[in-house]
């Protein structure tokens, strides 16, 4: 599975940590912003990257996404077909949401998280599988149904 970060001023930081994380922890990366720390960014040109290119392969990767409060990049991810972000307040939460919404993207608060807290928490949504179970397909397909018309 490969894993496209990207993080705005607020998360720079905290993104380049995680790039770290990843290579210990044996995962492909792509980085796909921001590249150095710059107060003027907008996370919704980073998130929209990531949700881009997550979007073509599903399957095979997913993203993390780290602004603020986490929630900006969360929005602006979800308005790309195919994605389905979320925010998170545990890892114990974020392994729940993949295994039922089978989330593929991963918002991270850089202000409301320790750098403790946000490496238990990517961990938990990388490693995390879907269930695969019929009702949580039928709710995925309910909200596709949305996506598709509103």
């Amino acid at each position: 599975m490969k894993i496209y970060l990207g993080a705005d001023h607020r998360g720079f930081e905290l993104k380049e940590k995680i790039k770290k994380w990843l290579s210990e922890w044996g995962y492909e990366f792509e980085d796909m912003g921001a590249f150095s720390y710059d107060k003027n960014d907008d996370y919704p040109d980073f998130a929209r990257k990531v949700a881009e290119r997550v979007a073509k392969d599903p399957k095979h990767s997913r993203g993390v996404l780290l602004c603020g409060s986490g929630v900006g990049v969360a929005i602006t991810a979800n308005k790309v077909k195919g994605i389905r972000a979320g925010t998170a307040i545990s890892a114990k939460q974020i392994k729940d949401s993949v295994n039922d919404e089978d989330t593929n993207i991963l918002a991270i608060s850089a202000d409301y998280f320790s750098e403790e807290e946000t490496k238990e928490i990517a961990k938990s949504f990388i490693e995390a599988k879907f269930s695969g179970e019929e009702r949580h397909i039928r709710r995925i397909n309910k909200i596709k149904e949305i996506e598709q018309n509103g």
